[in-house]
């Protein structure tokens, strides 16, 4: 029996290809949005209703929403209109709802953040993954062209640029190069920036 697609993921498969595009692009993007459909699909019900609120709260919608409902709230509370101002000036009901609401928006904030800090993580592992794979790849076929040279007699004028492609390269070891010299630029920026106390020509209060 044939697996069922995904709900929401097998939408995915009916356009037509682009004849624009090879078809390693075309399956390359498709596989894209299917894993991103697919986080999306296996949200929890809280990370649902906290992305919803996100996405509500970044829109101008909300920002009208609020001017209206603080317009009302004052218009209100001013006794122009027959009724009874229930929340008068400072606004104390206003300002504790309002900070109420900053404290839940944040959280629900918070947590689409986490999650969609969690998936970033899981991307940047894959390219790392893919970078390391493709770097080894590499250096496979260079040691095998610098045989086929050997073998051919076919003298190279970037010798040594090519035995340093050669080597392998370390994630630890590039690392720990760019935190040094990272560190040693900072250094320079915090001892240029240290004025001396006393220079050439510098006066000196009796």
């Amino acid at each position: 029996m044939a697996d069922r697609p995904e709900p929401g993921i097998a939408a995915f498969d009916d356009p037509p290809d682009n004849p624009a595009l090879s078809d390693v692009v075309e399956r390359n993007i498709r596989t894209i949005l299917k894993l991103r459909a697919r986080s999306a699909l296996n949200r929890t019900i809280q990370e649902r209703l906290a992305d919803g609120i996100t996405s509500f709260s970044g829109r101008m919608s909300f920002v009208y929403f609020h001017c209206g409902w603080f317009g009302a709230w004052l218009l209100l509370n001013t006794g122009r209109f027959g009724i009874r101002p229930f929340d008068p000036y400072p606004y104390g009901l206003l300002t504790m709802l309002v900070s109420l609401e900053a404290i839940f928006l944040s959280t629900f904030v918070l947590i689409s953040q986490n999650r969609l800090s969690g998936e970033s993580d899981r991307r940047a592992d894959l390219d790392l993954h893919v970078g390391l794979l493709t770097e080894a790849e590499l250096t496979r076929v260079l040691k095998m062209l610098h045989a086929i040279n050997d073998k051919l007699g076919i003298e190279s004028k970037d010798a040594d640029e090519l035995a340093d492609l050669e080597l392998t390269t370390n994630p630890e070891d590039v690392i720990a190069e760019i935190e040094r010299l990272r560190k040693r630029k900072v250094g320079r920026q915090s001892s240029a920036g240290a004025a001396p106390a006393g220079g050439p020509g510098a006066r000196v209060n009796p």
